[in-house]
């Protein structure tokens, strides 16, 4: 069985002037001449990422997309037709957004949040309503309180910002712990902070607990030993720590504290540098 709007792995059958024959079950999908390499032979088993050309037709590519069915991701409008909107996803033929799909009409040179599908005949287009593709029930989100997640920024909000987990649940991303400069569409690693009784879902990009605090420290003696000295202190600003170490005042406190205890380092009035 083979996925469409997936990388699939399948067999060559045969190679010709077309380009190479690949096994999809009792089909035969084409990986254009244009891709095929001298070193590729019948038998061998490639990557492919499946879809359907601009005939209809089923094809492969050894090009990735920047999302594939399942997964969301930020593009950017290349066209606005009749049909809908296309989006420039990576591929040489753009992904359709129709207009029912559209919460608002896309423009053209305008970035979106969408996620991938396969339409009722087959076709991989993408979708802008985010709220429906989103997990809600809670029997069925197979998450636990501290597991590391990806999540995607979808929006801000007054509290911080809504985040896409794992391409599946809808969470948020409170003020205080998002990091300077960090935009829409960014893709990056969390934790699950919360499963609340209202279904809802908080996350955090620190993983909690004594591991949390070593890799802290990790972080601050690495720093050290490029610079020799860092001018962080009690009196810094919870900003100045964040753009130099990426962690809260809070976690730099903790950290402080146990290295010092260690003899690790020494403490100034205007930072702090590595013992010995």
């Amino acid at each position: 069985m083979v996925n469409i709007g997936r990388v699939n792995t399948l067999q060559i059958h045969h190679i010709d002037e077309d380009g190479a024959w690949l096994k999809a079950g009792p089909h035969r999908v084409l990986l254009p001449a244009t891709e095929v390499n001298t070193s590729m032979k019948d038998g061998d088993r490639l990557e492919v990422f499946l879809y359907q050309n601009t005939s209809g037709d089923l094809a492969a590519t050894l090009k990735r997309p920047k999302a594939q069915v399942g997964e969301f991701a930020l593009l950017k409008v290349s066209a606005v037709t009749r049909h809908g909107a296309f989006l420039d996803w990576g591929l040489e033929k753009d992904l359709l957004v129709p207009y029912s799909e559209q919460p608002e009409r896309m423009r053209v040179g305008r970035n979106y949040i969408v996620r991938v599908y396969l339409d009722d005949q087959g076709r991989t287009v993408a979708t802008a309503r985010i709220d429906h593709c989103l997990e809600k029930e809670k029997e069925k989100i197979d998450l636990c309180e501290g597991q590391e997640v990806d999540l995607l920024l979808w929006e801000y909000t007054d509290l911080g910002a809504k985040v896409i987990i794992n391409h599946r649940y809808g969470g948020l991303l409170y003020k205080n712990e998002l990091m300077p400069g960090q935009r829409r569409g960014e893709q990056f690693k969390g934790y699950i902070k919360r499963l609340r009784e209202d279904q809802k879902i908080d996350v955090s990009l620190r993983r909690g607990g004594i591991e949390e605090v070593k890799e802290a420290q990790q972080t601050i003696l690495e720093a050290l030993d490029k610079d020799g000295f860092l001018p962080l202190h009690d009196k810094s600003s919870p900003l100045e720590i964040k753009q130099l170490l990426g962690m809260s005042k809070k976690l730099f406190k903790k950290a402080v504290g146990g290295l010092y205890k260690n003899r690790q380092i020494e403490l100034a009035d205007n930072g702090i540098r590595r013992k010995g």
